[in-house]
């Protein structure tokens, strides 16, 4: 049976479609949850996309964080749900404490928009269990504030508990260790920067995201 996922939607959402073609084409089911709904109706794993969710006022996610929505995925993902945050999402996770330190502007200060190059670290997580430890990915970025920093300590627990789920080949942005994606302790929730929804057709240039999304549809 094919996997349902949940893809969050709120004001300022702009990747939801991209997120659900890119589940769709690899044999899953997409369902938008709208930012006030108060469960998840049924899905076997949730994504929260990219984009501006409500405009990124204050910070980016720090709205969206106390949306009836979120308080719903904060369940699933304590029940031990899998969840995807992309980019912004990425962002929400972190301001609703699903997962550990902050996304800030990035080094430069410039708006960075193209392709870079990843690397799996970690294939104990749920985006990446179909993956090969030490793969290097070509994935798009799309970010002004994708910077990941975090306390000394919380990037050595992290380390130390092989949570680092992605790293840069070539830090584009600054962030710590050359992070790119992390996972929670009990590695269902995981959040990254780069943008695999955009990386599953030859059409875009790449279809690296493809092994990431089969490992988040097969992780229910």
């Amino acid at each position: 049976m094919s996997a349902t996922v949940g893809v969050a939607v709120f004001p300022g959402t702009n990747c939801e479609l991209d997120s659900i073609h890119a589940v769709e084409s690899l044999g899953g089911n997409g369902k938008i949850l709208w930012h006030s709904s108060k469960n998840l109706a049924e899905v076997d794993a949730v994504i929260i996309p990219g984009g501006f969710a409500h405009g990124d006022y204050l910070r980016p996610g720090a709205i969206a964080r106390f949306s009836p929505l979120m308080s719903a995925i904060s369940d699933f993902a304590n029940n031990g749900g899998p969840v995807l945050g992309i980019c912004n999402g990425f962002q929400v996770l972190t301001e609703s404490g699903l997962l550990p330190g902050a996304l800030q502007k990035n080094k430069g200060l410039k708006f960075l928009c193209k392709t870079v190059e990843v690397c799996v670290v970690t294939e104990n997580s749920t985006l990446t269990r179909n993956a090969v430890k030490g793969a290097k990915l070509s994935l798009p970025i799309n970010h002004f504030e994708g910077n990941f920093t975090c306390s000394n300590e919380t990037l050595d627990t992290l380390l130390e508990q092989d949570r680092v789920v992605l790293r840069y080949c070539d830090n584009p942005n600054g962030s710590m260790n050359d992070i790119a994606g992390i996972c929670n302790e009990t590695r269902n929730v995981v959040g990254i920067m780069p943008h695999p929804e955009r990386a599953c057709d030859s059409l875009l240039g790449s279809e690296d995201g493809k092994i990431l999304f089969d490992s988040l549809l097969g992780s229910n």
